[in-house]
């Protein structure tokens, strides 16, 4: 410390008269000594450093105190009050590496920034290792959708049950961010259920990809649970607008197999089922009330009499599950009965169906 003593003539010169080049370089200077010694400094000592560099960087361009934030950053005894000038900074770039590495930068400091500066401060924030619930209260309230999703991901962050509320309801526009909490261990089981029933088939889908065996097998157990009550509140399904998409996809010579395992591949179930009623040549009332039953024997059917080959045959049997919300067993018996059936057989029982409907 007797280094540091001999600075502060110095220093006292350099803060009165000094040229802000010199503050600079006695800033560096301070810097590189803090460092070099800061694992044996007490705590009286780095106060001592403290009130050096609060008078340092008083009057210091960016460039300057952005370089000190990102030394001072990781250090485990780093001196409080400066970190705190450097995380109210209003450039993230001085603020940035405090706020998302400095240990010493209380709960309290945290939020004060959370509530009062930028987006930028907040996504900061919500990287650090560890969060408290306190914080990420704040980071979810204030934040925008990037700092959300950063929250949601980051495993060393803990969540009140006010916050996953909140991340749940915000997840039913946002797909990411739904997989994100749904992917979390903490999430308290009514949500999960809850964001689990809101979720698209494509987030499910992705959930279940991403997802541990245990965690697949609660997602598993929560969809069958709530298909029964889900197929219950839902009436009957509007084709309109998805039978005028498909009219106009056909006059324009596009109706084809592939558009159909496109609606398929993008979760768009009316669309499906529009575009495989035009192709097999059935009412879409006829094909609504076939494809949505329990058996895939309607679907084999139809599909054959569209001459759709298997791929997409079974893409619309995936999607007919997603809506549904239910499971997809028996694909190989499903494909050994449609690799039998015929084309003849199928049209006509899909005459049988036209006729009936006439009738």
């Amino acid at each position: 410390m007797g280094a540091t003593l001999s600075l502060i003539p110095e220093l006292e010169d350099v803060v009165q008269h000094g040229s802000y080049d010199k503050r600079v370089e006695t800033l560096r200077r301070i810097t590189a000594l803090f460092l070099d010694g800061a694992s044996s400094y007490t705590e009286e000592h780095v106060d001592l450093f403290d009130d050096v560099f609060v008078l340092l960087i008083e009057e210091i361009e960016t460039k300057a105190r952005a370089e000190l934030s990102g030394r001072l950053a990781p250090v485990g005894n780093a001196p409080v009050r400066v970190l705190r000038r450097l995380a109210n900074d209003d450039d993230i770039a001085v603020a940035g590496p405090v706020l998302q590495l400095a240990p010493r930068l209380a709960e309290a400091d945290l939020i004060g920034v959370a509530r009062t500066k930028s987006q930028a401060h907040l996504h900061a924030i919500s990287a650090r290792p560890a969060l408290g619930e306190a914080v990420t209260d704040e980071l979810v309230r204030r934040g925008d959708r990037e700092v959300a999703r950063r929250v949601a991901g980051n495993r060393g962050a803990r969540i009140s049950e006010k916050s996953f509320h909140r991340l749940v309801q915000r997840a039913e526009d946002d797909g990411v961010l739904a997989e994100k909490v749904g992917l979390r261990p903490d999430i308290p089981a009514p949500m999960f259920r809850d964001l689990l029933t809101k979720a698209t088939a494509v987030v499910r889908k992705r959930l279940l990809a991403s997802a541990t065996p245990e965690v697949r097998a609660a997602i598993c157990d929560v969809l069958l649970k709530v298909s029964k009550e889900v197929g219950a509140r839902v009436g009957p399904r509007d084709y309109r607008a998805a039978q005028r998409v498909v009219l106009a996809l056909g006059r324009a010579g596009r109706l084809d197999e592939g558009t159909l395992a496109d609606f398929c591949n993008e979760a768009k179930y009316e669309e499906t089922v529009a575009a495989l009623a035009a192709l097999a040549k059935v009412p879409i009332e006829v094909a609504d009330r076939l494809i949505g039953g329990e058996q895939y024997d309607p679907v084999l059917i139809l599909s054959k009499a569209a001459g759709l080959s298997w791929p997409t045959v079974k893409a619309v049997i995936v999607a007919r599950a997603q809506a549904k919300r239910t499971s997809v067993p028996g694909l190989d018996a499903a494909f050994a009965n449609y690799r039998r059936l015929s084309a003849s057989t199928a049209q006509r029982v899909v005459r049988f169906w036209q006729v009936r409907k006439s009738q």
